[in-house]
């Protein structure tokens, strides 16, 4: 039987947060221009993940389908934003192709993983819906950072490539698709080689979590295991929705790619 997690009370955390000392050693010793970097991610992250922790108390509290629905969807307004700027794109071409395709993602995996894997009465339950859609949208918005970035960069310097496959087969998705084969190999390559070596070199986040907090270990691998075939699903999914659903937007009926799409 699995025991309950120890309580980790404010001093305690303290000592935890004194491992920050070795990093900032090194900084100093090396001159790297990384201290104050550092400081303001700690800080911005125990905030953010204590705020966190009190709504999400309060959420699973209260455990309302329709509170659990819109805090899901403003995890995707939140994916999609910080997605369009960190990828440097225009907001008037990407706010509804990547909206439309991170939404068909999720809801896709979330009713396969949660209405016939787990066999959940309510999939709306927010000890389930919020935790495993949250690692499936944070996982699948930065694959789609780099997958976007590689697309579309790869279009505008390799432009007269693209027109004279265009111009041959005469068929746009023809001669999208290398440039399509490469951005997804790039995106996805380094989540297959992560899930090539789990449990061999590392322990995951989520498995290590589970175990900590008291469940068994082979109960946390079953778990892990679905939450990785889950990420890479999804993640393959969006990538390609939000290339298939991007391209109407920039391209014109000629297939001529509007080149203002990058910031």
């Amino acid at each position: 039987m699995g025991r309950e997690a120890v309580n980790i009370d404010f001093v305690h955390m303290l000592i935890g947060y004194l491992t920050l000392l070795i990093p900032l050693y090194y900084f100093f010793y090396f001159r790297i221009d990384l201290i104050k970097p550092m400081f303001v991610s700690v800080f911005r992250m125990s905030i953010q993940l204590l705020i966190v922790g009190f709504y999400l108390e309060t959420i699973f509290s209260i455990d309302s389908d329709i509170i659990n629905t819109i805090w899901v969807l403003l995890m995707v307004v939140i994916g999609v934003y910080t997605t369009i700027k960190r990828a440097s794109l225009k907001f008037r071409y990407f706010i509804i192709p990547l909206t439309l395709s991170l939404l068909t993602s999720i809801i896709i995996i979330d009713i396969i993983l949660l209405g016939f894997v787990l066999r959940l009465e309510d999939v709306f339950t927010a000890r389930y819906i919020i935790p495993i859609s949250g690692m499936i949208l944070g996982n699948a918005m930065n694959y789609n950072i780099v997958s976007l970035n590689t697309f579309f960069e790869g279009l505008i310097k390799d432009e007269n490539l693209y027109y004279y496959l265009l111009i041959n087969s005469g068929d746009r998705k023809s001669a999208l698709a290398p440039f399509i084969r490469n951005a997804m190999k790039k995106a996805l390559n380094p989540l297959l080689g992560t899930m090539m070596v789990m449990g061999l070199i590392s322990l995951p986040g989520m498995m290590t979590g589970q175990i900590l907090g008291g469940s068994l270990p082979t109960t946390a691998i079953k778990y892990q295991i679905l939450i990785a075939v889950a990420i890479f699903s999804a993640g393959t999914l969006n990538l390609a929705l939000s290339i298939i659903f991007s391209n109407r937007f920039v391209f014109d009926k000629f297939g001529r790619l509007n080149r203002d799409i990058l910031k």
